[in-house]
């Protein structure tokens, strides 16, 4: 991981600072809020407008594992199809690979006419998008459905796949040498939210078992302060006490596995980082 440049006295300053000053909270003036059904269907809109504006050879262009742009368009299809299943209750899908599962529609896209793919694409995220409407009033709040190995609530899986859209959208642009996007403040928002939740659960299935007191400060739009008691709580030992200051869009490109910690630029000040750092790269679905 990178750190500031700035000399250390005043590096340590700016980091006793910012633990002192930012306490638990967003940001102000924070992004509107939206509910986790906009902000899947204002990520699927960002995705449909790149594939609109892409050339006939970037839809051939290799983009992720062994997949081109059209067949990385396929698997999104096929993901689509699964997260349909899963608000119906399918439970075949609760365990379902995540790769593997949507692999027929990955490759069922060899040959086909790039406008055909797209529309397709644009047709299975519009179904999701009514299924959704269809359905919110006949679900409790809470209700949890099962979808790759995942158990969520709809509205944290609807931020998951609006994660999964951006995360897919810039591997394409980087692929075709565009420049990257970011998501929208409210949809960011929903997006760094859920990443923080899941934190600690990555950090303990990962193996950590040390006592953590974690204050993670993220910058910009999107961003705020959290305090995360991370690893083995039941030990009498306080815990030892970890700052990591990020920018939060960098934190989501982390999630998304899309840069390694090490490359992050981020400032610390305790132990441990390495590892929790780690551990949020883990919660991609790739």
């Amino acid at each position: 991981m990178t750190t500031s440049s700035m000399p250390s006295e005043l590096r340590e300053r700016v980091l006793a600072a910012s633990h002192a000053a930012r306490a638990s909270g967003r940001a102000v003036p924070a992004a509107p809020e939206i509910s986790a059904a906009a902000a899947f269907a204002r990520a699927a809109d960002a995705f449909a407008g790149l594939l609109a504006a892409l050339t006939p050879e970037q839809w051939r262009t290799p983009v992720l594992r062994d997949l081109d742009v059209q067949a990385l368009v396929g698997h999104l299809i096929g993901v689509e199809r699964d997260v349909r299943r899963a608000i119906a209750g399918d439970e075949d899908v609760a365990d379902a690979d995540h790769v593997a599962s949507t692999q027929d529609l990955a490759a069922a896209q060899a040959g086909v006419d790039p406008a055909e793919t797209r529309t397709s694409w644009r047709r299975a995220a519009d179904e999701t998008i009514e299924l959704i409407d269809l359905t919110n009033g006949r679900r409790d709040e809470g209700t949890v459905v099962s979808m790759h190995g995942m158990r969520l609530s709809v509205d944290a899986l609807l931020v998951v796949r609006a994660f999964e859209l951006w995360t897919h959208e810039n591997d394409i642009r980087r692929a075709a040498g565009l420049p990257p996007s970011v998501p929208d403040d409210s949809v960011l928002t929903l997006m760094t939210n859920l990443a923080v939740r899941l934190l600690p659960h990555a950090v303990t299935r990962t193996g950590s078992t040390t006592a953590t007191n974690l204050h993670l400060v993220l910058t910009g739009a999107g961003g705020g302060t959290w305090d995360l008691p991370l690893g083995d709580r039941t030990a009498s030992t306080p815990g030892d006490d970890l700052l990591l200051v990020v920018d939060a869009v960098d934190f989501c490109r982390l999630v998304a596995n899309r840069v390694a910690p090490e490359a992050l630029d981020v400032h610390t000040d305790g132990a441990g980082a390495a590892h929790v750092l780690a551990a949020a790269a883990t919660l991609a679905l790739d």
